[in-house]
């Protein structure tokens, strides 16, 4: 009886220390915590454009090698769009935030990839704030949203720098390069004709216009007109080059689309079917938005 008592108690001593040590463990993962990054962009249908997102989710990695990095699409549309046409996946931000909680991690960076804090970026702060609601055993320890492309002065000057790093040459020798950008109904749509006076004001041969709001297209005729260009390049003013791009900007078949209005005003016009997220420049600048939203949380 006394051996069995001892046998008992050695495993009940040994059945504590581990238990205990594994509890140690999983205390000590959370106080390390789990980093994730969540980029969240409108999206796009057009897979030979989905690239530039692409490219900007592995220069994120890159620059958070602890962290990791994932992708949700605000657009239902194109989620549905491209889960019919190619079958794949893509969550929205709640059900990608819903994961990540589920999955254990601890501090999470939602950085927006959105150009203007419009309606989207609006919704995902939303979403945010609802996270952020839920603390402790359901909640994140650290939630935070970095914001999108043009909020502060300083991003201003700093997208107008890569913008001139990006698409000078083609406006050199008398060229002119027109941007193209989406438009809103919402009162950030204001932030495209900020960008203008920040062209005006460094004398660039730039001129924004947008598909669905003001300056339209017959705002960059009349810019085209007064700058008097010997060609003109017509660039996406968003992050990839999708339907918009290809359809409204560069269809040459569709007299409506801007290569055709612009060519019949007698300019010499070449569209460049290449998002601002093709290349460098534009990740850097949201990476610098998410390390200023791990500073600021």
């Amino acid at each position: 009886m006394r051996k069995m008592s001892y046998a008992v108690f050695v495993f009940v001593v040994c059945l504590t220390v581990l238990f205990s040590a594994s509890a140690f463990a999983s205390e000590r993962a959370k106080s390390e915590g789990k980093q994730g990054i969540l980029l969240v962009a409108f999206g796009t249908s057009e897979p030979d454009a989905r690239s530039a997102i692409d490219g900007i989710v592995g220069a994120v990695r890159k620059a958070f090698p602890d962290a990791e990095v994932r992708i949700s699409y605000t657009s239902n549309i194109i989620r549905r769009k491209i889960l019919k046409e190619e079958g794949l996946v893509v969550d929205t931000p709640p059900i990608a935030l819903a994961k990540m909680q589920d999955e254990g991690f601890t501090s999470v960076v939602v950085q927006s990839l959105h150009i203007i804090s419009g309606e989207e970026f609006h919704q995902l702060a939303g979403v945010v704030r609802a996270f952020s609601s839920l603390r402790g055993k359901y909640g994140f320890e650290r939630l935070s949203l970095g914001r999108p492309l043009l909020d502060s002065m300083e991003d201003y000057m700093k997208t107008v720098d890569m913008l001139k790093a990006k698409y000078a040459s083609f406006a050199a020798d008398g060229g002119a390069v027109a941007f193209m950008g989406h438009g809103t109904h919402h009162g950030a749509n204001a932030a495209y004709s900020k960008m203008q006076l920040l062209f005006d004001e460094e004398g660039l041969p730039f001129v924004m216009g947008l598909v669905e709001a003001f300056p339209d297209i017959e705002s960059v005729k009349r810019r085209l007109k007064e700058l008097n260009p010997s060609r003109v390049t017509l660039v996406p003013f968003m992050v990839v080059a999708g339907d918009h791009a290809k359809n409204d900007m560069a269809d040459a078949d569709d007299p409506e689309s801007w290569v055709s209005v612009l060519r019949g005003e007698g300019y010499a016009v070449e569209p460049l079917l290449k998002g601002l997220g093709d290349g460098e420049g534009l990740a850097e600048l949201f990476i610098d938005h998410i390390r200023e939203a791990l500073e600021n949380r």
